[in-house]
């Protein structure tokens, strides 16, 4: 299926209706001209509002740690945003979203990234998009996960933390995310959009 009747079909999709406290709104921007892919947990409540993926102050956090504006996250055509589920899943009442309904991923993760060949790099965001994507190449937990990022530069992803608010303090624990981590993604970012 060529990827703008995908893209039609995922836009049109209701699979989670019955599960959502709202109208399902998926949020995806991708197109022929992926690069960078970042993977994140699901749509926070901003960009079910808004249909802008990353919407949020998380965004903000991810954008400084890739080097890039908010118009070049938005505007260039090498970006590309797709999570584990494309429609956000409410809000829970401990705090937090719920996590991503699996039956997205299992529905339209891998035809959408059959159709995304040009693809250098995946950002793998938070523990969710992790285990999907690495499965027992993953380890005991996110942070042991992001620490061996260097590992799965050779499956062409990178693991993060999640940039939201709740992980400042994990940011702080882990001095050499900022240190190491964030440097080499502003530098792969910058070499794949050309600058």
């Amino acid at each position: 299926m060529p990827l703008d009747a995908l893209l039609a079909d995922i836009a049109a999709c209701r699979a989670c209706a019955p599960y959502l406290p709202h109208t399902p709104r998926p949020v995806v921007r991708v197109g022929a001209g992926t690069r960078l892919l970042i993977c994140g947990q699901a749509p926070g409540r901003l960009a079910h509002e808004t249909g802008l993926p990353f919407n949020d102050p998380s965004g903000e956090r991810l954008r400084t740690w890739m080097g890039v504006d908010r118009e070049t996250f938005y505007g260039r055509p090498e970006i590309g945003v797709a999570a584990m589920a494309f429609c956000f899943p409410g809000t829970s009442p401990q705090g937090g979203d719920y996590p991503p309904p699996a039956r997205c991923a299992a529905l339209w993760r891998p035809g959408l990234l059959a159709q995304l060949p040009r693809v250098e790099l995946t950002l793998l965001v938070g523990s969710h998009a992790q285990a999907w994507a690495l499965g027992d190449r993953m380890k005991a937990n996110m942070t042991d996960t992001v620490a061996a990022w260097r590992d799965y530069l050779d499956a062409g992803v990178l693991p993060l933390p999640h940039p939201s608010w709740r992980n400042t303090g994990w940011l702080k624990r882990n001095p050499w995310f900022d240190a190491e981590v964030a440097p080499y993604l502003r530098r792969r970012v910058a070499g794949i959009l050309g600058a």
